[in-house]
């Protein structure tokens, strides 16, 4: 019996209920058999929106999503410039390009203010550049490069209100920012309380240590310059230098509380109305008991670029007159002795300079003593034995006079002891002229 289809077997089905292979299937909902219609395929394709996105489009929901602000500008692709687009902090090639453009100061020219009225060019270019050495500073002078109004300048002349200063550019050391220790001011403000032999409203004078020096240098980190910032006022006035000690030189160092007083004792020591009165050891012993030395001095640099004056001729570049009187005051069998100085002109190093001048270094002076084969007598320390002892000027609000007197440093009051010199009797050098 024949079947009515062309399959091949028996009973097999000659089409199939589902999609044609690579068709698609059917909408849903559509009848079996059926073709879906143009409509449902359409709907089928497009899927509905989502409720929630309905409702976010149409008004505020309770918990919107977090705030992104707007993307920045794309950062430029110099890499001295480009910062990190997430912390916004900058990158290693910038803090280094910041920090040499700091560092590497072109040619400034700079006006001096009322505060810097009268002050000598040395301290002026430490006060505006805190990283510059005091070799530094004398090399640009030296070498012509610092000019004020146009003409080459000294580092001890004065400036006036006004005038233009021009600096050559500048290789400046960052300094180290340490953060201010509360302690560590406390402890320095009690040094200097010790320190302190005479203060009112307006002066402090102190007695330096042997060994502490009074401004910063090449290597110096602790100085008396920097000590005075923990006396800095609520007004933001911090306590000025008015003249200086050699390191290794102790004894009366005068500092001014106010800019007013500053300026006041500026020209008490520049028209030599201070009166200063130094005691030294030395070695042997003058022949002339009261003397006075007259020479020039001029700055000459060692084969090891340290720094030291010498007697120089008049005329020579940089040199200076200098003026100092002595008196003989103890001596221990003719092989030592200790002189009173008096300084009329405050030159560099003038009564080390000036000591050996005459053939009688101080002792413990590394850089003057000059005595070939000198044997230093047992128990005396090898330090320089010169003491700031004396200071007298007059007040700077006309309140009469400050007298400050100084002891002897304990290497000095040790040698004294040793050699049973009495330090209370009158010191015949209070009545030397002053010119």
């Amino acid at each position: 019996m024949k079947t009515g289809g062309k399959g091949k077997g028996t009973g097999g089905p000659t089409r199939s209920d589902g999609p044609k292979r690579g068709g698609r299937p059917p909408a849903s909902g559509a009848p079996k058999g059926k073709r879906p219609s143009h409509d449902a395929r359409r709907s089928a394709r497009v899927r509905p929106r989502p409720v929630q996105d309905e409702v976010t489009r149409t008004e505020p929901t309770r918990n919107p999503q977090p705030y992104h602000p707007a993307p920045r500008a794309a950062a430029p692709r110099n890499p001295t410039t480009r910062k990190s687009p997430i912390t916004d902090v900058p990158t290693r090639a910038q803090v280094k390009a910041e920090t040499a453009q700091v560092l590497s100061t072109g040619v400034q020219q700079l006006v001096v203010t009322p505060d810097e009225n009268e002050m000598r060019i040395d301290r002026f270019l430490e006060s505006r550049f805190p990283q510059l050495s005091f070799s530094h500073i004398q090399r640009i002078v030296r070498k012509g490069e610092l000019r004020v109004d146009g003409k080459r300048a000294d580092s001890k002349d004065r400036l006036s209100e006004g005038q233009t200063v021009r600096i050559p550019p500048l290789k400046l050391e960052p300094q180290e920012q340490r953060p201010r220790s509360l302690k560590a001011d406390t402890d320095t403000a009690e040094f200097l309380r010790s320190i302190t032999l005479y203060e009112d409203d307006d002066v402090i004078v102190l007695n330096k240590p042997a060994g502490l020096a009074v401004q910063g240098g090449s290597g110096t980190t602790r100085h008396v310059d920097q000590m005075l910032e923990v006396l800095t006022d609520k007004s933001g006035q911090k306590p000025r230098l008015v003249h200086r000690l050699d390191k290794d030189t102790a004894g009366c160092l005068v500092i001014a509380k106010s800019r007013f007083a500053a300026a006041t004792l500026a020209k008490t020591f520049r028209s030599r109305s201070a009166r200063k009165v130094y005691w030294a050891l030395v070695a042997g012993v003058p022949r002339v008991r009261q003397g006075r030395v007259s020479t020039y001095l001029a700055r000459e640099e060692a084969y090891d670029g340290d720094q030291r004056m010498a007697v120089a001729k008049h005329g020579e570049d940089g040199a200076m007159h200098a003026v100092t009187y002595y008196a003989v005051v103890e001596t221990a069998a003719q092989k030592l002795g200790w002189l009173s100085l008096k300084p009329v002109t405050g030159r560099t190093h003038q009564l080390r300079a000036h000591a050996a001048h005459i053939g009688h270094p101080i002792i413990g002076d590394p850089k003057y003593f000059n005595i070939q084969n000198w044997e230093l007598p047992g128990g005396i320390q090898n330090k320089l034995h010169l003491l700031a002892r004396r200071i007298v000027l007059p007040h700077p609000r006309g309140k009469g006079t400050i007298d400050v007197s100084a002891p002897l440093p304990p290497h000095m009051r040790q040698s004294w002891n040793l050699l049973g010199f009495d330090d209370a009797p009158y010191d015949p050098i209070v009545e030397a002229p002053d010119e």
